[in-house]
């Protein structure tokens, strides 16, 4: 019976490493829905930082997920072809890092490394 119960948790875990290469969800532990970014769209969103030059805002305190994004920090519209799970964010690229911001709260819900 113990085999069959080690057996059965090593396919699920199996499984589900299985699952996680192929499409990331990340919780922040703030309360926000977890943000679903597909391995395609993190590599637009690099290649769209690099091409465009975006600029990296300055602040303060370092801005990590779960932190509240200042008020003078303009949260930049996020394109289209980053995905349509993302085009409800905004983003600020802050210390050569894509954060993810819900416009609303303004907290930062993911980051793109």
């Amino acid at each position: 019976m113990k085999k069959l119960f080690l057996l059965s948790a090593a396919a699920v875990l199996i499984s589900t490493g299985a699952f996680a290469q192929s499409t990331v969800v990340t919780t922040t532990g703030t309360g926000h829905a977890a943000v679903q970014i597909e391995p395609q769209y993190r590599t637009k969103i690099k290649s769209y930082v690099t091409e465009h030059r975006v600029r990296p805002v300055t602040t303060k305190e370092k801005i990590v997920v779960g932190a509240t994004v200042p008020s003078e920090v303009e949260l930049e519209a996020i394109p289209a072809d980053w995905g349509p799970s993302l085009t409800k964010y905004r983003y600020v690229y802050s210390g050569e890092r894509v954060m993810l911001v819900d416009p609303g709260s303004r907290i930062v819900v993911q980051e793109i490394d």
